[in-house]
């Protein structure tokens, strides 16, 4: 049994998160932490909201709240959403907690201690109508890597290129508007890495689990050089620097977040159990991100934890890419794509929401959601093949048979060998986080058992050993969904009266509960609360 610690990014708390932010970490984080459970590891799933820095400064002065206001308000919200979403966090915390602040200021001393943080004077934009310095997000500009003309001084999120405010084109401050912008000389800190470029490069390549195109991005970076990376800010809501001459700034909310994965399990478990663990190298340790925050998990963060000394590294960065919403970007403000509350309050089940997420993640590039496809998918997939096979099964046991399922007298070798050779399949799928292909080979299995039953025609031929079969089909079917469908599995589960956790085809006679129908149709008209 392993101990494996599971985390998702940490969302900004500045707005409502929808289907995008859930196929980019969460769902996946979720999926693999119900199937690392399912298969006897000790799993700590591990989330939260990251409350520092710019970005929430600046909601909270364009809300005209308070920081604090602004992150009590959202982390409710989040929180709910994802417990709605049936997302099984083992703790959903808070960087804004003192537990978080006081492990963030002992991480940033050992780096320090150990050589890994520079001092240097930048210029640093300054607003004349504002007067006031602009950190990350209240400057804006043309992106020089893109040509993305809404780019925040920390980072594209068109191209997830990491940008320093001097790189942007034509910048211009967020909050006035206005292009009276002059660069003044500011000291700050630097993470610096460059020492450890080496050591960085060679967990990446030593490192089997990382997808070739997370691998490829972070060899990039590694190429063009790791550089400096400013790590403070001149702001008031967030860290204190626990060293003099800094009083007056905050930690970078890039520098601190990911930190957040070891506060929230010392909240959980205690700062020394939470230590021991993290440092104990026999940790695994998983980190589902979306694409722009690929680069801080695969270069900074591993260098910060090779800096430090202490931690164990990434057993894998589960990098995906982006999940658009009818071949458009997710937009708020223009309306564009279903947000979480939007998706709940449609009437439309959960699971139909996993399922379909799950048959579309962008595991290894951008895919779309489509709302046609959506109602498709469910309707034919999800109800019509595999929730067509365990009704059609049960209700002819539970119907003709009394909830007898018939014992198997004379073994299908050839038919067992595609239901094992199928289940190794999807447990290769679940262990290389491949969730699209596990959904794939699952639906592949419900349809075998489908064929199977149509092809032995029990209701004509007596065929016993085909609904004996076709139980057990569904019995692994609802083991194996359970990561991605756990509702409905926990149904078919009391349906089928057994715990059997075992992949080994049972022989035995059993006996079945009452079935009930398991999923109920899309109709076309639920597609308008959704427009």
């Amino acid at each position: 049994m392993k101990t494996r610690i599971v985390t998702a990014a940490l969302p900004f708390v500045n707005n409502v998160p929808h289907l995008g932010h859930l196929a980019g970490s969460h769902l996946p984080a979720d999926i693999f932490s119900r199937y690392s459970r399912l298969k006897g590891h000790n799993v700590l799933f591990i989330g939260g909201t990251d409350e520092n820095g710019t970005a929430t400064e600046f909601a909270a002065q364009q809300k005209g709240i308070t920081p604090k206001e602004l992150c009590d308000h959202f982390y409710e919200v989040h929180k709910k959403l994802y417990s709605d979403f049936l997302i099984s966090y083992d703790n959903f915390s808070r960087t804004s907690r003192e537990i978080h602040h006081k492990i963030v200021q002992e991480f940033f001393l050992d780096l320090y201690n150990n050589k890994c943080i520079t001092e240097k004077i930048i210029k640093i934009p300054y607003c004349n109508s504002c007067k006031k310095g602009l950190a990350d997000r209240y400057i804006t500009g043309t992106c020089p890597k893109c040509g993305y003309d809404k780019a925040n001084g920390d980072q594209c999120e068109s191209c997830g290129s990491v940008l320093d405010p001097i790189e942007l084109v034509t910048p211009f401050c967020s909050v006035c508007k206005t292009k009276d912008i002059v660069f003044k000389d500011t000291k700050h800190l630097f993470l610096d890495l460059r020492n450890l470029t080496k050591d960085i490069e060679y967990w990446i390549d030593n490192n089997p689990h990382l997808r070739p195109q997370v691998k490829a991005l972070a060899k990039g970076w590694i190429t063009q050089g790791i550089k400096e990376r400013c790590i403070t800010r001149d702001l008031t809501w967030g860290i204190k620097i626990p060293i003099s001459g800094y009083e007056d700034k905050v930690f970078y909310v890039w520098f601190d977040n990911v930190i957040g994965y070891v506060s929230g399990t010392a909240e959980l478990i205690g700062e020394d159990n939470a230590k021991k663990l993290w440092q104990n190298k026999e940790t695994e340790t998983y980190y589902f991100v979306g694409k722009d925050n690929i680069p801080f998990h695969t270069i900074f963060w591993p260098g910060q934890i090779i800096g430090q000394k202490k931690l164990v590294l990434p057993q894998n960065v589960v990098g995906l890419q982006y999940l658009n919403f009818e071949k458009q970007k997710f937009s708020k403000s223009k309306g564009v794509g279903i947000f979480l509350d939007k998706a709940i309050n449609s009437g439309i089940p959960i699971e139909y929401w996993r399922f379909y997420l799950t048959y579309i993640l962008p595991e290894t590039k951008d895919s779309e959601f489509m709302i046609d496809e959506f109602f498709d998918r469910i309707n034919k997939d999800l109800i019509g093949n595999y929730g067509n096979f365990v009704n059609r099964v049960l209700n002819f046991i539970y119907t003709k048979r009394q909830g007898k399922v018939p014992e198997i007298k004379e073994k299908d070798a050839n038919f067992e060998k595609q239901i094992l050779e199928s289940i190794d399949k999807i447990e290769k799928h679940y262990d290389a986080c491949d969730f699209r292909y596990a959904l794939y080979e699952l639906l592949k299995l419900s349809d075998l058992g489908n064929k199977y039953l149509n092809e032995k025609e029990p209701w004509k031929t007596e065929d016993t050993n085909s609904l004996a079969y076709g139980f057990e089909i569904i019995r692994l079917l609802s083991i194996y969904f359970s990561p991605i469908l756990p509702e409905s599995s926990k149904k078919i589960s009391s349906f089928l009266n057994t715990n059997n956790q075992n992949i080994e085809i049972d022989t035995k006679e059993k006996k079945i509960n009452k079935p009930e129908i398991l999923f109920r149709k899309l109709e076309d008209t639920e597609k308008e609360k959704l427009m």
